[in-house]
């Protein structure tokens, strides 16, 4: 029983394409959700300048 843990734990063979468009959409949503974020304080920051100046 241990050996096939110790090879199950050891095989590197399921580096498969579903494996990395699973990764690549993770990050994609990470990329997305933090950009959403960026976005809102920017658009505050440029209206906050914006009645600053009177406009």
């Amino acid at each position: 029983m241990v050996r096939i843990l110790n090879a199950w734990a050891l095989d590197e063979s399921g580096a498969t394409s579903i494996e990395y468009a699973m990764i690549a959409s993770a990050v994609s949503i990470t990329i997305v959700g933090v950009l959403i974020t960026i976005g809102a304080s920017v658009a505050a920051m440029f209206t906050s300048m914006s009645d600053g100046f009177g406009g």
